[in-house]
């Protein structure tokens, strides 16, 4: 044995010497095409309105939702997913501004899809939580409890007017039981058999959804533990994802993202159907305020966040970043 017998002979660190080399060996890619950019739109505003919990991200106007639209079109992206603002005195018990045709989740559709076209794909957040008074995602008993059923019978209107105000995709995200195949029926009801059905199949009950109350104008008090699922659990998961597959989804979701990616692995090896996951609000506001005090590289950190979601199974990635970092990739 030489001298230098002792010396590793196997060196993976010879395929990370350079930038060029580490790109070329890359096991997971981001690409502009992954990238889903939620987008709030709220009623009666005339300047987008800042929203502090979530710093760069706003309410937009009818205008300038359609600006960011063509930006995500430039951008190259795949899709917008939008959430609606009603004005609050036009919330109600029932969530009336969701199932009329002038609310304003619906004109918004109609704005952006007369905008782009098919050259972006238009998609809605399907639930009430923005339009009713209580702030639940479904419609309310005589004891106060979300009655599963009687929310299902409004989802259905809901998907029949957001696939008519032209919705590419509607995303059904009350974690109600039964919601993907209601939501299924009513759209082919109307011969709507083209819009996609995006399932919020594991939806966790989340400390991280605080920015996004504030973003939707949420009336919500108490919580959601009792529909959405707990943080606990992933079996449960694996079932819900049984049931939207056999009720018909066409892609599904995890959200949160970050916190639960071991659960987005478990689905994505059990699925053959797209899946994406929701970098949540949370997600986003701990990177941004990390990063205003000079805690955290800032855009290292987003692409770090994005590259496991990626490398975790997601094929879509909804995220607050998503426009800013598909310019970056091109």
């Amino acid at each position: 044995m030489t001298k230098y017998g002792s010396f590793p002979g196997t060196r993976p660190r010879r395929l990370r010497t350079t930038p060029v080399m580490r790109r070329m060996v890359a096991e997971t890619r981001l690409h502009p095409a992954d990238f889903i950019l939620p987008a709030f739109v709220r009623e009666g505003v005339r300047e987008p309105v800042p929203i502090a919990a979530m710093p760069g991200v706003v309410q937009h106007t009818r205008d300038s939702l359609k600006k960011a639209a063509l930006e995500a079109v430039e951008a190259g992206i795949s899709g917008i997913m939008l959430f609606g603002v009603p004005e609050e005195s036009k919330k109600d018990a029932v969530g009336t501004p969701g199932t009329d045709p002038d609310g304003i989740l619906q004109v918004a559709l109609r704005d952006v899809r007369a905008e782009v076209g098919d050259e972006l794909l238009v998609m809605s957040d399907l639930c009430l939580d923005e339009t009713v008074d209580h702030g639940h995602c479904g419609v309310l008993d005589a004891q106060g409890r979300v009655d599963n059923d009687a929310t299902l019978e409004r989802y259905a209107e809901m998907a029949q007017v957001q696939a008519d105000a032209g919705a590419h995709v509607v995303g059904p995200s009350g974690m109600m039981d039964g919601q993907i195949g209601v939501v299924r029926d009513a759209l082919d009801q109307i011969g709507r058999e083209d819009v996609a059905v995006l399932a919020y199949t594991a939806k966790y009950s989340s400390a991280f959804y605080g920015p996004f109350r504030e973003a939707v104008g949420s009336s919500l008090k108490g919580d959601r533990k009792t529909y959405q699922q707990d943080p606990a659990n992933v079996r449960e998961s694996m079932r819900e994802l049984a049931l939207d597959l056999e009720e018909g989804a066409d892609m599904v979701m995890v959200k949160p993202a970050g916190p639960y990616l071991d659960v987005l692995a478990r689905v994505a090896d059990a699925v053959d159907v797209p899946v994406a996951a929701y970098q949540i609000s949370g997600e986003y506001s701990m990177v941004e305020a990390a990063a205003e005090r000079g805690w955290v590289d800032r855009d290292r950190a987003i692409l770090e966040t994005l590259t496991g979601i990626k490398r975790a199974g997601a094929q879509n990635i909804l995220t607050y970043w998503a426009t800013e970092v598909a310019r970056k990739l091109a």
